[in-house]
């Protein structure tokens, strides 16, 4: 099913900042995708081209030309982001691939080189500490005609990226792992994972990118023969990769406008806790008609759309419980006016500006346009007033 965003919606996302572009302003981001870069480029002594490219792109090139099913489920607008029926804001920066293996359609000769496609890319995600609905993601693809690639040269891609990523000199002891992982445009595919250490002093896997060999078909579908050119992908989400670099752990922070907070987002140096506000919870009980809307990522996504500019004070949104009209109490069912197929949703928001205290009458204002837009049942219970 797809649902189509509207101009509101498609000029919001438009007119996100994109933290990797240098025109817009330096930031940290821009330090650590070059460290990379400049890291594969030492590796291979290749050199490396950027691509930047508008984040509207065919929905073909985003999905049937690199290999996804036609049921794919993130072709769905729960996950995606349509704009009509063949154009859509990217899920990832892979949607640029396509075109650029369509170019080197005229390459006869040797060629080996590394393309660099970062930017922003859109989806329907959770709110929580380490997660955005607009996260900055690059693809790594070195391409080469006339020379091998194989699993040797994506484990020493994998290890110049950790390192580049993760200095050792600054992250001593760092570990890694690499895991077999299927994606429709590689074979060989493996998810690379470090070792990170939580608030909590428990140590946990993180995925950090995901990678493989070019698979023949997506060569072929852009007329390169298999048996002459090979290539070498890797996807790394890169909010990701600097909150790791610099210690910070809540993603908010990259846009943060504190001028504490700013100052420490133009090199990758580790962060410095500025004192945050503390946090306002706000809890709802939504009805909805649809047991499928009960899902974190869809109730998310809306609650961003409701919140509008005040999307950044919203640090969680989380399901508490998820209970049926036969599960509930005949009170409760007659209170809320509840029909047979309905579901009550227990949600709680947690509220929390970077560089200001909320006020209750605040807190309240911003539950309640959350409420409006999520809740689907008769009867509306307000807090405001």
């Amino acid at each position: 099913m797809k649902n189509y965003l509207s101009l509101t919606e498609l000029n919001s996302a438009l007119t996100l900042r994109d933290l990797t572009e240098p025109t817009a302003g330096a930031h940290a981001m821009q330090l650590l995708l070059a460290d990379v870069v400049s890291a594969l480029e030492r590796l291979w002594s290749i050199p490396s081209e950027a691509h930047r490219l508008n984040p509207l792109v065919a929905t073909a090139d985003n999905y049937d030309r690199l290999g996804y099913s036609p049921a794919d489920v993130t072709r769905d607008s729960r996950h995606s982001r349509h704009v009509s029926p063949t154009v859509m804001l990217r899920s990832h920066t892979s949607a640029g691939i396509p075109a650029l293996l369509d170019s080197l359609r005229g390459e006869q000769g040797h060629y080996d080189r590394l393309h660099v496609l970062p930017g922003l890319v859109y989806r329907r995600d959770a709110v929580d500490r380490t997660h955005v609905g607009a996260p900055h993601q690059v693809d790594l693809w070195r391409l080469k005609a006339r020379g091998l690639l194989g699993p040797a040269d994506l484990q020493s891609m994998m290890a110049a990226v950790v390192e580049a990523v993760l200095p050792a000199a600054d992250h001593p002891g760092v570990q890694w792992r690499s895991t077999p992982s299927t994606h429709s445009y590689t074979a060989a595919g493996r998810q690379l994972d470090v070792l990170v250490t939580l608030p909590d002093g428990r140590n946990e896997w993180l995925e950090l990118a995901e990678c493989g060999l070019v698979a023949a078909p997506v060569l072929r579908s852009s007329g390169l023969d298999p048996r002459r050119w090979a290539g070498l992908a890797l996807g790394m989400g890169l909010d990701r990769a600097v909150m790791l670099r610099k210690g910070i752990d809540d993603i908010r922070l990259l846009r943060s406008e504190n001028p504490e907070i700013r100052a420490q987002l133009l090199d990758l140096a580790r962060y410095r806790p500025v004192s945050l506000m503390p946090a306002v919870r706000r809890d709802l009980s939504l009805v909805l008609a649809d047991p499928a809307e009960a899902d974190v990522e869809l109730l998310g996504d809306r609650a961003r759309g409701a919140l509008g500019t005040d999307a950044n004070v919203l640090a969680a949104l989380e399901i508490k419980a998820v209970t049926t009209t036969a599960e509930l109490p005949p009170a409760a069912v007659d209170r809320l006016r509840m029909a047979p197929g309905d579901v009550n949703v227990l949600l709680r928001l947690v509220l929390q500006p970077l560089d200001r205290t909320l006020t209750g009458g605040e807190a309240n204002r911003l539950r309640d346009r959350v409420y409006v837009a999520l809740h689907r049942g008769k009867v509306q219970e307000l807090i405001a007033g």
